[in-house]
């Protein structure tokens, strides 16, 4: 007869120092809520003018400049890493000095030159195309878009350049070998297998572009930080229309950050074993296990 062992008793690991540190924070956000709640702050005014006609316009500006500036960027940026990657070294040299200009000159003085240019050429003048003078040439809009998305394509030309290097040289040789051409084999083979690595970082500088559109402000673009100025100064609720703009902000970042993370879900596909799950399947595991462990209770 097997000789019985009496059953093992599990004894749940105590952790004071998790309590210890919830108690700290919620001590120093009570400090925080309470400092606010005693300060000359007319919180109304925040739910008031909250879709306010004014703030949706610069909401909707925002979004129409983070988009475009984006899709500027990143378009560029691609034909930057690709010419980084050459074997030429004309565009070599040329795709490395665009992205050592742009990368080491601030972003807020680029949108200031490009908005000053008017002091320097009094027109703009492309021949049969197109001539007029630069102060009309030259919008707000146009100058957020190329202060933004010029200096944005230098980032987004390292990124790529790293995502296509990511990519093992011997797919690049594998389709070489069946035919295809270099044009073929970026296009078909290395550019999806390079998402996987280029998609993460991007989505971060989507989110930093969108705070970054607060900058131009300077070009006097009616972008959110300006409209809630413009309300600011009409209502004079100063303090009040920088919460409000925050708290918008705090809004566009969290949707954004929720479509890169369905996004780098999708990409990982074929890389991982089983995907990440979703904030839906967290919250549905976390649900049913509190249940099955009343159950049991």
């Amino acid at each position: 007869m097997p000789e019985q062992t009496d059953a093992i008793k599990a004894v749940p690991v105590r952790h004071p120092g998790r309590w210890l540190c919830a108690v700290l924070v919620l001590g120093a956000l009570a400090f925080l809520v309470r400092a606010f709640a005693r300060g000359r702050v007319d919180w109304t005014a925040v739910p008031s003018y909250f879709f306010d006609d004014l703030i949706l316009r610069g909401v909707g500006n925002t979004l129409l400049l983070t988009v475009a500036a984006m899709l500027l960027g990143v378009v560029l940026g691609l034909v930057l890493a690709v010419m980084r990657m050459s074997s030429n070294p004309v565009t070599n040299a040329v795709a490395w000095g665009y992205v050592w200009f742009f990368r080491g000159t601030p972003v807020y003085v680029q949108l200031l030159v490009w908005f000053n240019l008017g002091l320097v050429f009094q027109y703009i003048d492309l021949g049969p195309l197109y001539r007029d003078q630069w102060s009309d040439f030259m919008t707000p809009f146009l100058a957020a878009l190329l202060g933004l998305g010029l200096n944005e394509a230098a980032y987004m030309a390292e990124i790529c350049r790293a995502g296509l290097q990511a990519v093992d040289e011997g797919q690049t040789e594998a389709a070489h070998a069946l035919g295809m051409s270099r044009g073929k084999t970026l296009r078909r083979i290395v550019v999806p297998q390079a998402m996987r690595v280029v998609v993460p970082p991007t989505g971060n500088e989507v989110i930093n572009m969108l705070k970054t559109t607060s900058l131009v402000v300077a070009v006097q673009y009616d972008e959110l930080l300006r409209s809630a100025q413009n309300v600011a100064q009409t209502s004079g609720a100063t303090a009040e229309m920088l919460f409000l703009a925050a708290g918008w902000y705090l809004v566009l970042t969290t949707v954004f950050s929720t479509g890169q993370y369905y996004l780098e879900r999708y990409y990982a596909r074929g890389s991982l074993r089983s995907l990440p799950p979703t904030p839906w399947q967290k919250i549905s595991s976390t649900v049913l296990s509190f249940r099955r462990t009343e159950v049991t209770k």
